[in-house]
């Protein structure tokens, strides 16, 4: 049987290795131009509200009380709301390895995010390793995207995109300590539903939506895996935790998504990149074996 530490990692790096697909098959669904931004952004939030909803309903789960409202607002606000819309839009100009330049500040942000919401206190051998890891992820990502010369508003979309996953991923995980892993994740789907059914009417009013079969493919994979089932296995890795130290998991999510940029997109893979991925695992790899000191207790968190 696993120790609690390395069952959150595995459960972790499995979410992980669902939302890896999530900017190279957003690049897919919104090349062409068929499909909006605002309709992917939305639609795909509508379609796991679905989801969610028929799962709640047929387990019969009991209602979020009280404060636990307002707290799946704020999972809501960034992983139903913030992160898909924003980077659907920062996706139509931006090619899919240099967002990968957000996934590569995603685990730094997440981690502070946790501190300061969590109370949760790493070494500083953690937060070297975690800078570390990040500036490696990021200037990886940069080679293989171009270069950061300059912002556009595309990266300006990207680094909003990375704040709302941050705090959504943070509170996410400590709410999944109460409710759930997957019932948290629904319940915010539920609950942001209303908006993005309006949005997916604006959205399509301005312009109905078409594609090739594999542009609906994709966006199928962001409805069902990146908005609805990845969360199941990432909220569960947060909330058994250390939640920093799950969190650095995602170190290794550019590398994956460049890779799958690479094969499905035919965007250029050369050695710095290959090279750049191996000291962004490597990096990874030191931090989650970073120890943590006697405030975190693997015994006292129960995740159902």
């Amino acid at each position: 049987m696993l120790s609690p530490s390395r069952a959150g990692l595995g459960w972790g790096l499995l979410g992980v290795a669902a939302f890896s697909f999530t900017v190279p098959f957003t690049r897919v669904a919104v090349e062409s131009g068929g499909m909006s931004p605002l309709f992917i952004g939305s639609a795909r939030a509508v379609v796991a509200a679905l989801l969610a909803a028929v799962a709640l309903a047929s387990t019969r789960q009991r209602l979020p009380r009280g404060r636990q409202w307002g707290r799946v607002a704020i999972v809501a606000g960034g992983v139903v709301v913030g992160f898909p819309v924003l980077t659907s839009f920062a996706l139509t100009t931006a090619p899919a390895s240099h967002g990968a330049v957000v996934i590569a500040l995603l685990p730094a942000a997440t981690a502070v995010t946790a501190v300061l919401r969590g109370h949760e206190r790493p070494p500083r051998s953690f937060w070297l390793m975690a800078t570390a890891g990040a500036i490696a992820a990021v200037v990886f990502a940069a080679l293989q995207g171009g270069g950061l010369s300059g912002l556009h508003w595309s990266d300006l979309l990207l680094f909003g995109a990375v704040v709302a996953a941050a705090i959504g991923y943070a509170e996410g995980g400590l709410l999944a300590r109460e409710l759930g892993a997957w019932q948290t994740v629904s319940w915010a789907l539920v609950l942001a539903a209303p908006l993005m059914i309006v949005l997916t009417g604006v959205s399509l009013a301005q312009r109905p939506p078409s594609g090739t079969p594999i542009e609906w493919a994709a966006f199928a994979y962001l409805a069902v895996v990146s908005m609805f089932l990845g969360f199941f296995a990432w909220y569960r890795g947060l909330a058994i935790g250390p939640m920093v130290r799950v969190s650095q998991i995602q170190l290794v999510q550019p590398v994956l998504s460049i890779c799958w940029a690479a094969l499905f997109l035919h965007e250029r893979l050369t050695w710095p990149t290959v090279l750049g991925g191996i000291a962004v695992i490597a990096c990874a790899g030191i931090a989650v074996r970073a120890r943590f000191g006697s405030e975190f207790s693997p015994g006292s968190t129960r995740v159902r």
